[in-house]
């Protein structure tokens, strides 16, 4: 199991931290670092930022949003990156959720979401292996566009740029079972939101195909220290954001994917603490059997116990949000 590094989203600016942390996760040897976006930041270009300051580290979105530009655009945006960086882009895509693809990007959530994802990885795929010009006889992606309101003349059109590699990573952050059975057959890899090593059944249905070399690549928030409930309580934070209110209260597929993992009447308390203003009471109403199974948090030694349940499983690559060079060295001691 190799380790990533996962550095997220920005709050209100950038972090001075990123970079050191990045350069130091290098020279510990994790194989990858991993940057996010919502709707502040992009994922894009603090990866290159990084790719500037480090010579072997893989860079990966996990994830850029689908609806934050059009499948070539990312397609270019990764070739792009690829090429400045010597070949170490990874591309992790995700439809985000109805509240922010319209309200904050300004158009309609895709009514059949496995449609629109297939298109796009279609796309993507056809300008990096850049064999001829790139057509979608697709819904929601057409190439060249048709509808009623064009002009009719637009133009299949090739890459001019040749991408570095035409086999450039493609994975794809689903929560949804259909979502994670199709991601294992038009994808290099997945991104789970929530893990678990105690609940692998969850996903069981949806990886009976999975192909060999498809890279699993969960994100797991670490902290080596000696108090667990202290620790535990940023993964609860996270949890009762994205939980209570990265999504809208009849459709929140963050609230659901918890349900699913067993814990159906606690994530609807915690969307109504949060839809009803009480964030803190949602925060702490996150149970913290929950938090703890999806995280690494504890003394070395606890730590140690836990991650080889990561091990054993089918995870491929841990994704960690770690705070400090502590925390990274240790894992990585731990996981040599």
């Amino acid at each position: 199991m190799r380790l990533g590094l996962a550095l997220g989203y920005w709050g209100r600016g950038p972090s001075a931290d990123h970079v050191p942390l990045v350069q130091e996760a290098e020279r510990l040897g994790y194989d990858s670092v991993w940057t996010a976006e919502s709707w502040g930041s992009d994922a894009f270009t603090p990866l290159t930022w990084i790719a500037a300051r480090t010579s072997r580290i893989k860079l990966g979105t996990a994830v850029a949003q689908m609806a934050a530009r059009s499948p070539t655009t990312t397609a270019m945006h990764a070739l792009t990156l690829d090429h400045l960086s010597g070949g170490r882009a990874m591309l992790g895509l995700g439809l985000s959720g109805p509240q922010v693809v319209e309200g904050w990007y300004g158009r309609p959530f895709p009514k059949s979401p496995l449609t629109a994802t297939r298109e796009y990885v279609d796309v993507i795929r056809q300008v990096l292996r850049r064999e001829g010009p790139v057509e979608v006889d697709g819904r929601y992606h057409p190439l060249p566009y048709d509808g009623p309101d064009g002009t009719g003349i637009g133009k299949a059109l090739k890459p001019i740029t040749h991408p570095l590699r035409a086999d450039l990573p493609v994975l794809l952050g689903a929560e949804g079972p259909k979502n994670i059975a199709q991601t294992t057959r038009i994808a290099d890899g997945w991104l789970p939101l929530y893990w678990s090593p105690s609940r692998t059944d969850v996903y069981e249905a949806s990886l009976t195909d999975v192909p060999e070399g498809f890279l699993i690549a969960p994100m797991a928030r670490a902290r080596v220290c000696d108090d667990v409930a202290e620790g535990l309580l940023p993964v609860k934070a996270m949890l009762g954001f994205y939980i209570g209110g990265m999504g809208h209260a009849r459709r929140n597929f963050h609230a659901d994917l918890m349900a699913r993992m067993g814990y159906e009447e606690e994530a609807r308390r915690i969307q109504r603490l949060f839809l009803d203003g009480r964030r803190e009471e949602a925060v702490l109403a996150v149970p913290d059997s929950f938090a703890d199974e999806i995280s690494l948090v504890g003394p070395r030694e606890r730590i140690a116990e836990r991650l080889e349940s990561w091990r054993k499983g089918p995870v491929t690559d841990l994704l960690v949000l770690a705070p400090d060079p502590h925390t990274l060295r240790v894992l990585a001691e731990l996981n040599s």
